[in-house]
C-alpha cells in the first residue's frame, strides 16, 4: 500500500469522526466513544505510515 493511500484512509476516518464529534458536542456520550476509537485507529495508522516511510528511506 502506498503512503498516499494510507494517508487518504486516515483522512476518510477523520471525516467520519467529525460527524461523531459534532454529536458528542451536543451531549451524546456514545459518539464520544466512537471518536476515541477512531483516534486510536488514526494513531496506529500514523505509526504505520512513519514505519513505511522509514523503510522506504532505508
Amino acid at each position: 500500500m502506498s503512503v498516499e493511500a494510507m494517508l487518504q484512509g486516515m483522512i476518510d476516518t477523520l471525516e467520519d469522526a467529525m460527524k461523531d464529534a459534532a454529536k458528542h458536542d451536543k451531549g451524546v456520550n456514545a459518539a464520544g466513544t466512537r471518536v476515541r476509537k477512531a483516534m486510536q485507529g488514526i494513531k496506529a495508522s500514523a505509526q504505520d505510515v512513519r514505519k513505511k516511510v522509514q523503510d522506504d528511506r532505508n
